[in-house]
């Protein structure tokens, strides 16, 4: 039936899961998908474990109803907010004479670059390589059959909060599914979200959540950035409700119902009745609130541009710029404000995966494409079977014996 990928995405306002069916053609096919609320996430951090659980069990019900199928281990994703990315050089030497680089020779070139020591608090979550180097030949993407005595490797090992990772695996467990791997957020949703032209010549991908919005760069085909800010579209809905002085959930719905980030797109600048926070209505103009969308939207964009811009990139890096999540992504008037601040153009991603999804799937719907392209060979699929099946249940592979999962390039 094909290898069967399930995903989940723990964002801060929702949780979202797929299950996901591998061909041999490795095309994708989703058999479920499933969202609920989720309150136990503040600024991407999880403060509440049970809550979080619960959201995930909720998500999942919902993706195993659809699919028929009972799932008891995912691929999760781990956020710019819980990871640090670690640039390393490595190099090991192949033998006297040249010889064949076989597939051992790249694991043990990639496995001596995590030897160092990491910040307190970190582990490793990942390795990515960005090139190789045979004998001073370097921009290799994968050097496996070149002849060669000494082979190079340049890296990205991504170090991720050691409680931050363990309070993401607990939520799962607690919700009675097993980690199979946490896959970093950036890279996964970058798969779905940008072109490899993009990739090459040089993008920012913007990821608005709830509370966070994490920040991509890619250049020559290389994550050269990933960070994060803790501002999102929570932020948004809250400075409406502070400035019109109405509940949280009612400055939620005029904002999902309107979806403006533009005053000059306000087609007829009516008055509307609102609930304010005495439960009583009363009358405010579109404007009122479009204007304070405006001026969060465009603050969310020229904190990211200052975050990349402290980091050491400048705009010559990048020719564009990619807007995805639910976070402000689907608002009229948000590509206008991004260009006004990059000064590049603006996009916003279409998902899809073998269909259109939302883009509040990007993340999900990434690691299925992210699991998909780079482990074919290695990936059996998670542990599922059919609801209406006595069979027993198969026992996942240790999360340490996953990290060759990373092991495999972008590219």
């Amino acid at each position: 039936m094909g290898k069967i990928i399930v995903s989940i995405d723990i964002g801060s306002s929702k949780v979202c899961a797929i299950i996901g069916k591998i061909s041999d053609y490795n095309t994708v096919q989703i058999l479920g998908k499933g969202m609920d609320i989720c309150n136990g996430v503040k600024k991407g951090i999880i403060v509440d474990i049970d809550a979080t659980s619960r959201s995930v069990k909720n998500a999942v019900e919902r993706a195993e109803e659809m699919a028929n199928l009972k799932v008891f281990s995912a691929f999760v994703n781990i956020s710019a907010t819980h990871v640090d990315i670690i640039k390393s050089r490595n190099s090991i030497v192949i033998g006297n004479e040249s010889r064949e680089i076989t597939p051992k020779d790249v694991e043990k070139v990639l496995y001596s670059s995590m030897d160092f020591d990491l910040p307190e608090g970190r582990e490793i979550v990942g390795v990515i390589p960005e090139q190789f180097t045979v004998d001073g030949c370097d921009g290799i993407v994968d050097p496996v059959g070149m002849t060669g005595s000494r082979l190079e490797a340049d890296v990205n090992i991504i170090a991720g909060k050691v409680t931050s990772i363990q309070n993401i695996i607990k939520s799962l467990e607690r919700a009675g599914i097993k980690t199979e791997d946490l896959i970093v957020e950036g890279f996964a949703t970058a798969h779905v979200a940008l072109t490899p032209e993009e990739k090459e010549i040089g993008v920012v991908l913007l990821d608005i959540g709830g509370g966070t919005t994490d920040i991509s760069v890619f250049r020559n085909k290389n994550l050269v950035y990933y960070g994060a800010i803790p501002v999102g579209g929570d932020h948004i809905t809250n400075d409406i409700a502070i400035g019109l002085k109405i509940p949280f959930s009612e400055a939620e719905k005029i904002k999902r119902q309107y979806e403006l980030a533009l005053t000059s797109l306000i087609k007829n600048d009516q008055e509307i009745s609102v609930t304010d926070l005495n439960d009583e209505r009363k009358e405010i103009k579109v404007s009122e609130f479009v204007e304070i969308i405006e001026a969060r939207v465009y603050e969310i964009f020229s904190l990211a541009r200052e975050q990349i811009e402290k980091n050491g990139i400048d705009s010559s890096k990048y020719d564009g710029v990619v807007l995805t999540g639910a976070g402000i992504s689907y608002i009229d008037g948000s590509t206008h404000l991004a260009r006004e601040v990059f000064e590049k153009p603006v996009r916003v991603a279409s998902i899809k995966l073998g269909e259109p999804l939302k883009c509040e799937y990007a993340a999900a719907a990434g690691i299925v494409k992210y699991i998909a392209a780079h482990n074919r060979e290695n990936t059996a699929g998670n542990a599922v079977k059919p609801l209406k099946s006595n069979a027993d249940r198969k026992e996942s592979k240790g999360f340490l014996k996953k990290l060759f999962r990373f092991l495999h390039s972008l590219f």
